[in-house]
């Protein structure tokens, strides 16, 4: 080999960034190829190229009836290749050389999914964007791309790498502007605090070109992680909402008690009450009549990255609702057709309950509620009954004692007065009034014994 030859190959290596040992081996079985090719060319041959010196030489075998390889080494080199072997060399040599570009490129990005690359747009269709990288091209899909984000041609921007691929042509870069993991990324850039692993993004719900909320984690009680992402007047926060075009960002604090994360998740909303459901999976939130709509959000943005962001499904119940359901299920808990909807039939609307029993008409339903008053009434008049019943009881009662009472002083008055009057008859008379009332005594008793003693009264 000559050494322009040489020169030639150590400056192709550097324009390629391939090393000129890969080179050599390109050239080698490039020349090999073109040897047999030859008429005269050996079955078993191979070609042998000193990297110092330059010398090529083209070294054969004899085989055998299995086609194995026996005896000495024999030195075969033509004193010239001739054309038609010296353009199968130049073409080897160039598939070779492609081949090693795209194996290096491979090897540079294939273990590089999850990180951030800066790209320049290069073209763009209605299927993906190209993004320029240098050495090689990122594929950006249209299922990746913002919706109503058109980067004009020659803009630098950021993207996430999802998946690298090994084929044919070449390493194809798939690379995403809508994956959660950008934001972590992005701010892995901005605030050091995360790249030194001081704080730490434990959740992140994105919705792209809209609205991302990320939860943080400080494992350094000195050092604030809401703050630290936010940075001096905003900036750290707003060189990521640059990159991402106005995307708006919530940051809130990670908390692993699941009623106060899903509180810090619901901001800026205030929240009044969380109920956990750890079974099912789910949340009920309770926030005053006027935090509603702030909980629930534009078109329920808000809950849906909440519930993304702690992984819990999200019921939003204001106040008023909380009530309203408690009261009716102390007026209507025992009744298994309260609950359910109206709906027309026939033109007539029919109560079909929740517990799928048959459809109720409007008479219906007012006579299961009358039925359920008048079973309260009935039981609150069996109460007044028998309060009236104890009642009546007891004046009974009363009235008897007085009555014995009354006897009782009725038979002492009595027991007094006869002995007061035997009293009195055994004085002596001192008026005329005694003597009369004495004869009139004895005027009777005459009166009654002659009676008795007539035979003809009896």
């Amino acid at each position: 080999m000559n050494p322009e030859m040489m020169e030639a190959l150590q400056a192709l290596a550097v324009d390629r960034q391939i090393s000129v040992e890969t080179l050599f081996g390109a050239l080698a079985d490039a020349m090999t190829a073109a040897y047999q090719k030859r008429p005269d060319a050996h079955q078993y041959s191979w070609v042998d190229i000193d990297t110092e010196t330059g010398e090529i030489r083209v070294i054969a075998q004899e085989i055998d009836d299995d086609g194995e390889p026996y005896g000495e080494e024999m030195d075969v080199t033509p004193n010239d290749f001739g054309r038609i072997a010296a353009q199968t060399t130049r073409q080897v040599m160039s598939q070779r050389i492609r081949q090693a570009e795209r194996d290096l490129k491979y090897e540079e990005y294939a273990g590089r999914e999850g990180e951030i690359i800066t790209g320049i747009i290069q073209q763009s269709d209605s299927r993906y964007t190209l993004l320029d990288l240098g050495r090689a091209e990122a594929l950006l899909p249209q299922s990746e791309q913002v919706n109503y984000e058109r980067p004009d041609p020659g803009d630098r921007v950021k993207a996430y790498i999802v998946e690298v691929r090994n084929s044919p042509k070449g390493p194809q870069i798939v690379v995403s502007r809508t994956h959660p993991g950008l934001i972590k990324r992005l701010f892995e850039l901005e605030v050091p605090e995360i790249a030194e692993g001081i704080v730490e993004i434990k959740a992140c719900a994105r919705e792209p070109g809209q609205r991302t909320k990320i939860a943080v984690w400080s494992n350094d009680s000195n050092i604030d992680p809401v703050g630290a992402c936010v940075g001096a007047r905003g900036a750290r926060v707003r060189m990521v909402v640059n990159e991402l075009r106005g995307e708006k960002i919530d940051i809130v604090p990670f908390s692993d008690d699941p009623n106060d994360f899903v509180m810090k998740a619901l901001q800026p909303a205030k929240v009044k009450e969380v109920r956990i459901d750890a079974e099912a999976g789910s949340a009920q939130v309770i926030v005053p009549d006027f935090q509603l709509s702030l909980a629930i959000g534009k078109e329920g943005q808000n809950a849906r990255l909440a519930s993304r962001l702690t992984g819990l499904r999200i019921d939003i119940r204001s106040e008023t609702d909380i009530a309203e359901e408690e009261a009716y299920r102390r007026e209507y808990g025992g009744d298994s057709w309260a609950e359910g909807e109206w709906r027309e039939v026939d033109g007539a609307n029919m109560w079909f309950p929740a517990d799928g029993s048959d459809p109720m008409t409007q008479e219906e339903v007012e006579a299961a509620q009358a039925a359920g008053s008048d079973g309260e009434d009935e039981d609150a008049s069996a109460d007044v009954a028998e309060l009236e019943t104890s009642g009546e009881t007891e004046a009974a009662d009363s009235v008897a004692d007085e009555g014995a009472d009354d006897a009782t002083d009725e038979a002492i008055s009595e027991a007094t007065t006869d002995s007061s009057d035997a009293g009195d008859s055994s004085e002596p008379t001192d008026d005329g009034e005694s003597e009369e009332e004495a004869v009139d005594s004895s005027g009777d008793a005459d009166e009654s014994d002659a009676v008795s003693d007539d035979p003809g009264v009896g």
